[in-house]
This record gives structure tokens, C-alpha cells and sequence, in this order.
């Protein structure tokens, strides 16, 4: 669950969530304050920031002056306006093949124009809502085209390493690379050297003392030793020149073919857009993995591309490089506790300030000292982890293309190829389809793996001709995808194998993967014929509910038919090599769906977990958190919270109730278990999950309170009584659901319990203790049965509020 809220926090939760699912909650507008969170924060993006920005305008081959303004506006206006509020924008080492082979071609003032019209662009996207488009490109071609830059940028900068020029692309450096070497600088290389050296020990130094010389950020100690070394031995190198402001050049009107401008536009706004939204999604997921996080507020993608698209259209028109989401500057933002969009703007504050009052420092920087830290950016954009991961998913082609392609070629068409290249793995992929023969005691096995589709047709219906009439046959789909054309094949087949006298079994590998309709494929014709109303049930768990009637009345036996027993057996135990001398046993209708269940799982669900069952026997259980809800058998707990064997300890009772500690209305089974969940298993959370429709609830609220208890039932509902009390209590804010209000006085009941069982919860000693050690939260829940909606309790100045929880949330 992702907005978890701890119990005895201290600071209100909004009580309703009217913005969409990934924006910031609206919030009354105050003065400026910064945290001292945001305050380190700040400074350290700040010190790592200005010689990155330096060194990414000296690879493109533009003014030094435009990465400070990148940097700034990205600070002020993209942090200001954008819709990640922790993510840190400037100039990015993603940009900078394209931006540098846009000066060579155009010049830098029509460069500046580019950057303008990519902004443009950029806003008219924001204003489509199409930013999470971009989460539908492949992971392969965005880590392959980074990779390509990355490359390209290392590549290039190893001239400026040894003392000399770079060129416009990755074959002319390599080429003369050799005539380089023959005329390296060794005041350069040496410089360079020691900036790399310091980059690659400076975050391994051991020790209390290493500990907190590494809060100062690496590239500012390489580049502030290196600069100093220089000064100190009076070597003649090449400095940072920055010239007189006065002197800047900003954006002029674009001059060059328009296709020309028209691609320089599409590779910045593309390269651009793409990071910053990867980035701001990564950054989501780091706040979210900090000690202690608790709720983090998600990205909004529209806005934080908005955002982007402003501060482009100010760089450009100041001069400056084309701004994106960085990478390095956002996790060094996360990690140094920034806790709202303060320290990105007041990062942007500080590097004006240094572009004004440090220009006399700055310009004692060595360019090879600059140049080995771009170079080290760019060795580390070609990610081993990334390699690892497209190997895994089968996409290493397609990361392999893309980077070739942006190194050779350029960023817009590597891009280009690797796109090409991931289409057709796809296609080849949902063409591409084994199926296979085989008999095993007597029953065959068709298994089609892959998307069966009508390409696969002539195949399937060879292998489903291999089947002899009247035989048993089990036909396993281990695919997600079944079009129309085999389906009819399949169904044809079906129908004519067993009016032959044949039985046909049609299963997923995956259980949960719908392959067909279920009353026309998975369930098998009557004897009579008539096809999807046979008594045998084969609703395979967790597929499509729709029309799930399990319990068919049975037809009466006639005197023609097979006795009720052997048909029993039959259905409980479908298997060829059953023992057929064991006598058959009249089990009534329950007993034949518990047996079908057990069965199913035996057959489908067994072999698949029997590996992870095995581990958790031998280690033992360590559930992360203490589930309670309802005996209700529509609220089927792993299914609503995605759960697996070992995740959750569940404790269910009828009207989920939890007992309040004491000598009268204590309970010691629901109180044994909170103890052992806590004290033994130690988990981490415990939820207390109510539902819609729960009839504990209208038997409380129909209930007389005078009137003595004289069942078990009714004993046990007494403890349900301070809710009922707390309902009617209307001095006090009724618990509600965010949006609309309780549709009736059942489900006013039915979250009011949930608050209630919840102090009840507070009022046992070991729960009271780890939540006073902050070792343990508390959640409430309420599953709305109908709508499949679950809703996460939030706490507002003592009103609860059960926010709904959206399928976004959980997909980010």
C-alpha cells in the first residue's frame, strides 16, 4: 500500500484528494520558508552543479557562460513550475550530442532559437496531456540512446584529456586519436588524471573521517584540487574564459533549411521530454525508498513537462544550453534530504549568484580538468545494471541498435533505428510460436507456447489432429494473447472431440491470465450436447469472475445414465491412472467443488509455488504486516493487496473486530494473535480492513441493546458495540470516504468500525509499546465489494477520511 499513514503522526493528512492522482495537493499559499533540509540540499546540488554546468557547455562547444544560465533556470523556473517538485533540471550530458552538432551546423544563436522552439513544443505536449506517453518508449532504446551519448561524450572529450581539439563525431575522433597521442600535453593528461583519480577514491575513502569527507560532492573536490594544483605549480594550461556578460550572445531568429531545424527541433524536444519524465519517475521512486518517507506526493508528468518547456523557452531566450531532468543533481537532491522544491530553487539562486560574484575563481578552472569529469559522466551513462536488465528481457538487440545507431549516426536516428529494430522484435515475438505433441499415461498434451494468433493456425490444428478420437487431451495456452481465428479453431476442435467421446481440458500456465471466454472454452459441453452449462465448473481462480455460477443445479439421474457415484469420481479425480478398484464414494455438491478446488491447485498451482513453499518451510514465516479483516468470503485478502504465501499474517472474524484488552470484553484469540504478530513475528504494520455490504454491521445496527445476548453470534457482536455507540454520537466528525458521501447507514458503519477497532487496537500493550518505539503503523482499509475499490484511512484533525487508493499509484 503506498500511502501508508503511521500511526500518532503528528501531521494532518489532507482529508480529501480532489487533483489528479499524480499532482501535488492543492494547499494555502504562504511565504517563502526554506527547511534546513532544503538548505543542505541546496548547497550540495550547488557545489555539484556549477562545475557539471561548466563542463557539459565546454563539450558542445557553447559559451561556458550558457551552462551557468541553464543551470539557473532550470533551478528557478523548472523547479518552480514543474511537477516534480524534488527532481533538479539543467544542463544534462544527454543533451549535449545533439545540442553540439546543432552549433556546428547552425551556429550558437540559432542554436538558442532551437532551444526555444523545443520549449515550444514542450508546453504544447504539457497542454495534451501526453507526458506518460512517454513511459510507453521501450527501456532498451532510451538506455541504449544514453549509452550512445554517453559514449559519444567520453569519446570526444579524451582530445581535451591529452591537450588537444575534439570532432564533430565519434568516427573522426577515433581517427585522430593516434595523431593525438603523438602530440598529447602532459600538463593536460596530468590534470586530468588527478581529476579522474579523485572522482573514482573520493567516495571510497574508509573511516569516520571518510564518512564525512564524502558529504562533499566528488566533482567539486576533483575539479577544486585539480584548479588549485595548477594555480599552485604555475602550469600553462587552457582556463575556463568567461566573457563579460555584456557581451553574451542570446537567441537570434533561426537560419538553415527547415528540415534541418525541424529535426534539431524533434532530437532536443524528444531527448528533453523523455529524460525528465524517466527522471521524475525515478525520483518518485527514490523518495519513496528514503528512511522514514512516509507519503511522498507523486509527480505530476504534465506539469513537470510544462515546467521543462518553460525553462527551455527562458534558457534559449537568455543564451543558455536546452534544460532537462539530471540524473546525478536529483539523486545527490534526494539523498540530501530535501523534502519539497525549495532546494532546487534556491539552487538556482546560488549558481546566479556564483555567475556573478565568482567569476574570477571560476576562471582559474582548468578546461582538462573539466573535460575528465564530462568524460566520467559519460563512462558512467553505459550502465552495467542496464545491460544486465535488457539481456534478461531478450532486448539487448534492441539497446545494442540504438546505441550504435546514436554513436554513428546521430541521436534522432539511432532513436529511429532502435524504435525499428524493438517493432520488430515484437512482431517477431507475437509470430513466433511453439506448440507441441505429447502423451503422457494415456492423456495427450497440447502446449502452445507464445501468442497464438492466425499464423499459428495450420500448426495447431496439425497438432490437434494428433489427438485420436475419444482420447483424454489437456490443452495448456502458455500465452497472453488469442485472436479470433484460433479461437474459432480451438472452439471447433472442442466441440467435435468430445461429442466424439473425448475429454478436453483448456489451461493457462499463468493462473490469472484469461485466454477465452470462459463458458465457451473453459467449460466443456454437456452430454446432451448443450455446450458451457455443464455442472463440472471450470472457473479456473483468479480469471474473470463474469458469470461465475459454480453451483448449477445437477440433472437428475436417469436409468440410463452412469451411476452418481463412478460420475462423482470422475470429477473429483479426472486422471487416467486413478485406482478404479477403490470404492467410489457419493459426495454431495460441496464436497465435489472442495475436492475440484483441492485438485485444481494440485494440478496448476502447486508445481509453480512448490519452490517458494519449500523456502518459507525451511526458514520459516516473516510476514511484513498483520492483516485483519472480515470471515466475509467476498473479501479475499491476498487478491486485494497483491499478495503471496509468507506476506501476510490475517486474522478474520465476523465483522473484523478487535476485542479491546480486559477482563469482560476481552478475546484471547484475536488478542493472542496481535501478540504474536508483534512480539514474535515482529511485522511492521497492522491493518484493520472493513467492506461494503458486511452484515456484522446490519445485525448491530438491527440489533436492541437492552436485549440480552444469547447466542455466540450475539455475544461476540457486543464487542462491535462502541462503534455502534461512536455512530451515534453526533458530537463527533463521522468518519467518510474522500469524494462522496457514505452510502447508507451500513456503510457508515462500516468505516466508523474500522476507526474504532483501530483504537481498540492502540489499547493493547504491545502494540502501544512498538508504536511509542515507532516500530510499527496502523492502517485502515475499506474494500468497497461492488466497485473492486479499496480505500487507505488517512487522519484529519480527528475526522477520518478514507481516501481512494487509484490503479496509477500503484502502476508508478
Amino acid at each position: 500500500m503506498s500511502a501508508c499513514i503511521p500511526a500518532g503522526a503528528t501531521e494532518p493528512a489532507h482529508t480529501e484528494r480532489t487533483h489528479p492522482p499524480h499532482s501535488p495537493p492543492p494547499g494555502r499559499r504562504r511565504g517563502f520558508r526554506v527547511a534546513s533540509a532544503d538548505l543542505s540540499a541546496a548547497v550540495a546540488v550547488f557545489l555539484i552543479a556549477l562545475p557539471l554546468s561548466l563542463g557539459i557547455a565546454l563539450t558542445t562547444g557553447a559559451p561556458l557562460q550558457a551552462g551557468l544560465v541553464a543551470a539557473a533556470v532550470g533551478g528557478l523556473v523548472a523547479g518552480r513550475l514543474g511537477g516534480s517538485p524534488l527532481q533538479v533540471s539543467g544542463p544534462a550530458a544527454g543533451l549535449t550530442v545533439v545540442t553540439a552538432d546543432v552549433i556546428h551546423q547552425y551556429g550558437w544563436r540559432t542554436t538558442c532559437a532551437v532551444t526555444v522552439l523545443a520549449g515550444l513544443a514542450q508546453l504544447g505536449l504539457g497542454c495534451l496531456r501526453v507526458a506518460r506517453g512517454a513511459l510507453a518508449v521501450s527501456p532498451a532504446i532510451v538506455h541504449g540512446m544514453l549509452a550512445g551519448i554517453g559514449v559519444t561524450i567520453a569519446v570526444a572529450q579524451v582530445h581535451i584529456v591529452l591537450g588537444g581539439e575534439p570532432q564533430s563525431s565519434v568516427p573522426d575522433n577515433l581517427r585522430a586519436l593516434p595523431a593525438q597521442l603523438a602530440r598529447l600535453d602532459p600538463a593536460a593528461l596530468a590534470m586530468s588524471v588527478l581529476t579522474l583519480a579523485v572522482l573514482l577514491l573520493w567516495p571510497r575513502l574508509p573511516g569516520r573521517a571518510g564518512h564525512l569527507l564524502r558529504r562533499v560532492p566528488a566533482a567539486l573536490v576533483a575539479v577544486a584540487g585539480a584548479t588549485a594544483l595548477a594555480a599552485a605549480a604555475g602550469l600553462v594550461l587552457p582556463l575556463v574564459d568567461l566573457p563579460s556578460w555584456r557581451s553574451h550572445a542570446l537567441a537570434g531568429l533561426p537560419e538553415g533549411p527547415v528540415l534541418g531545424l525541424v529535426a534539431a527541433v524533434l532530437a532536443t524536444t524528444l531527448v528533453c521530454s523523455v529524460q525528465s519524465l524517466l527522471g521524475a519517475v525515478a525520483v518518485d521512486k527514490l523518495a519513496s525508498a528514503r528512511p522514514g518517507a512516509g507519503h511522498v506526493v507523486r509527480s505530476d508528468l504534465d506539469r513537470e513537462l510544462l515546467g521543462q518547456g518553460a525553462a527551455n523557452v527562458v534558457s534559449g531566450t537568455l543564451g543558455g544550453l536546452p534544460v532537462a531532468g539530471v540524473a546525478v543533481r536529483s539523486t545527490a537532491n534526494v539523498h540530501a534530504g530535501a523534502v519539497s522544491r525549495n532546494s532546487t530553487i534556491l539552487h538556482g539562486a546560488l549558481v546566479v549568484a556564483a555567475a556573478l560574484l565568482l567569476v574570477p575563481l571560476l576562471e582559474l578552472i582548468p578546461l582538462a580538468s573539466l573535460a575528465a569529469l564530462v568524460m566520467a559522466v559519460g563512462i558512467r551513462m553505459v550502465s552495467l545494471h542496464h545491460i544486465r536488465t535488457v539481456t534478461r528481457h531478450r532486448e539487448v538487440l534492441v539497446y545494442a541498435v540504438t546505441a550504435l545507431g546514436v554513436i554513428s549516426l546521430g541521436v534522432l536516428e539511432g532513436v529511429a533505428l532502435g524504435i525499428a529494430v524493438a517493432v520488430g522484435v515484437a512482431l517477431h515475438r507475437l509470430t513466433r510460436t511453439r506448440i507441441t505433441h505429447t502423451e503422457q499415461d494415456g492423456v495427450h498434451h497440447v502446449h502452445v507456447r507464445g501468442q497464438l494468433t492466425f499464423l499459428a493456425v495450420p500448426r495447431l490444428s496439425r497438432a490437434l489432429h494428433l489427438v485420436p478420437q475419444g482420447a483424454d487431451a489437456v490443452v495448456a495456452l502458455d500465452g497472453s494473447f488469442m485472436d479470433h481465428a484460433a479461437y474459432e479453431t480451438l472452439q471447433d476442435w472442442q466441440s467435435t472431440h468430445t461429442a466424439r467421446g473425448g475429454t478436453v481440458e483448456i489451461t493457462g500456465r499463468r493462473t490469472g491470465v484469461r485466454i477465452a471466454e470462459p463458458g465457451a472454452l473453459v467449460s466443456g459441453p454437456e452430454p446432451d450436447g448443450e455446450p458451457g452449462t455443464s455442472g463440472d465448473c471450470r472457473c479456473r481462480p483468479w480469471t474473470a469472475w463474469r458469470n461465475h455460477q459454480c453451483d448449477r443445479p445437477s440433472p437428475a439421474p436417469d436409468a440410463g445414465a452412469r451411476p452418481a457415484e463412478a460420475l462423482e469420481s470422475d470429477e473429483a479425480d479426472p486422471r487416467p491412472d486413478r485406482d478404479l478398484s477403490a470404492p467410489a464414494r457419493r459426495r454431495t455438491p460441496g464436497g465435489r467443488q472442495l475436492m475440484r478446488g483441492l485438485s485444481t491447485f494440485q494440478r496448476r498451482t502447486a508445481p509453480l509455488v512448490r519452490g517458494e513453499l519449500a523456502r518459507l518451510a525451511r526458514e520459516g514465516q516473516r510476514p511484513s504486516q498483520l492483516f485483519l479483516t472480515c470471515a466475509d468470503s467476498r473479501v479475499v485478502t491476498s487478491m486485494i493487496t497483491s499478495s503471496g504465501p509468507g506476506d501476510l499474517f490475517v486474522v478474520r472474524n465476523v465483522g473484523n473486530l478487535v476485542p479491546p484488552p480486559g477482563a469482560e470484553s476481552g478475546d484471547d484469540s484475536v488478542a493472542a494473535a496481535i501478540e504474536y504478530a508483534v512480539d514474535v513475528l515482529a511485522v511492521r504494520s497492522i491493518t484493520v480492513c472493513g467492506h461494503s455490504g458486511c452484515g456484522a454491521m446490519q445485525a448491530l445496527l438491527d440489533s436492541h441493546p437492552a436485549s440480552p445476548a444469547a447466542t455466540p453470534l450475539g455475544r461476540w457482536l457486543r464487542h462491535g458495540g462502541p462503534s455502534l455507540e461512536r455512530l451515534r454520537d453526533t458530537g463527533a466528525p463521522a468518519p467518510r470516504l474522500a469524494g462522496r458521501p457514505p452510502a447508507d447507514d451500513v456503510e457508515q458503519l462500516c468505516l466508523t468500525n474500522v476507526v474504532q477497532q483501530l483504537e481498540h487496537l492502540r489499547a493493547h500493550e504491545s502494540v502501544a509499546r512498538a508504536l511509542k518505539e515507532g516500530s510499527l503503523e496502523l492502517h485502515g482499509v475499506y474494500f468497497h465489494v461492488g466497485e473492486a475499490q479499496a480505500y487507505l484511512l488517512a487522519e484529519q484533525e480527528e475526522e477520518g477520511v478514507f481516501d481512494r487508493v487509484r490503479d496509477v499509484d500503484l502502476a508508478v
